[in-house]
């Protein structure tokens, strides 16, 4: 059985985010998927209203556990973490049927997975988060799955934790590095390290990130339950977009643009999907209620157009995972069933 994320959160020096994919759509119908990470599937909801649709990734399909990322691939399919089993699963985008995994357990040296996209040129990025040799971004052929190489090397600019991934406008790569509270930038081409593009401040432990129709940055941080934006050409501090005065979020993932112009942000903790005005950051109501469907778990999103058969992709699509690291970045990746 799975231990209450409330129950780790005494002990945890770093916990990652469950992560989140933004697609760029019309102001169209549309789904919204939601990763239940307690009870290995991924549920679907009215994009509109917020009402419970069916079980798109029933549970335990081809052997999904603990699903964190997911996103939807240049073949139209659906693409989900399995952080338990260091894989990456594939399913079919029309019925959310297992097709095989994609990136099989371990490979290329994956362990702990948290966030994954797409690029440009078509590959899947993968951040691998567990242990002193990980700490690097993986990159699979995206038509087999094939590892590629590692194309932010272990370490690389002082990466420690990287967790949401994401190419920028600039064409550049970004990541967020939980353990020392930035957000780093690399060559979109090259994986070379640029610079530290953001700092979230001590005890932020920021994950999730996305860049906004402004193109500027917004990054969710878990250790502060806000949500910061940044200039998305200087990386200077703009404001904190979502304060949380009111209270009601709680743990957040990946904030993620809707096609209505809004903000949904999956709250960990509160089991909830939120919104927020997408222009002012001001709460506007809980979009998914505690349990919906049978919620247990709210993480990674990802919204779909169902008029077309798969989303356009703004940056490449992906998010984050959920994990916990304790003292010196120790993994209970492990520990996680009791």
């Amino acid at each position: 059985m799975k231990p209450v994320f409330n129950s780790l959160q005494a002990s945890l020096t770093l916990t990652t985010i469950l992560g989140l994919n933004l697609v760029s759509l019309p102001a169209e119908a549309s789904t919204l998927f939601v990763g239940s990470f307690e009870s290995d599937a991924v549920l679907s909801y009215d994009g509109e209203t917020g009402e419970f649709i069916d079980t798109f990734v029933t549970s335990g399909s081809g052997g999904l556990d603990g699903p964190v990322a997911l996103t939807f691939g240049p073949d139209d399919n659906f693409y989900v973490i399995s952080i338990l089993t260091d894989s990456v699963l594939r399913y079919d985008g029309e019925t959310g049927k297992f097709i095989d995994a994609f990136v099989p357990p371990g490979s290329g040296g994956l362990d702990s997975p948290q966030d994954l996209t797409f690029g440009l040129d078509g590959n899947l990025y993968v951040s691998s988060t567990s242990t002193a040799t990980s700490n690097s971004v993986l990159r699979y052929n995206g038509e087999t799955g094939q590892f590629i190489d590692a194309f932010v090397p272990p370490g690389s600019g002082g990466v420690l934790a990287p967790f949401g991934v994401r190419f920028g406008p600039d064409d550049n790569f970004y990541l967020s590095s939980t353990l020392t509270n930035s957000i780093l930038r690399y060559d979109g081409q090259t994986g070379e390290f640029i610079n530290t593009f953001a700092f979230a401040g001590e005890g932020a432990f920021p994950g999730g990130l996305t860049f906004g129709l402004d193109n500027n940055l917004y990054v969710a941080n878990f250790g502060t339950s806000t949500i910061n934006r940044y200039d998305g050409e200087t990386g200077a501090l703009i404001d904190v977009f979502v304060d949380n005065i009111g209270g009601e979020l709680d743990g957040p993932v990946q904030p993620v643009f809707g096609p209505d112009g809004n903000l949904y942000i999956s709250s960990l903790n509160t089991n909830t999907v939120l919104r927020y005005n997408g222009k002012t950051g001001d709460f506007i109501d809980e979009f998914i209620p505690a349990g919906s469907g049978g919620l247990d778990g709210a993480g990674w999103l990802a919204f779909a157009d169902d008029s077309a058969s798969v989303p356009e992709s703004s940056t490449g699509l992906s998010l984050l995972a959920f994990t916990v690291f304790v003292g010196a970045g120790t993994v209970l990746k492990r520990q996680v069933r009791s």
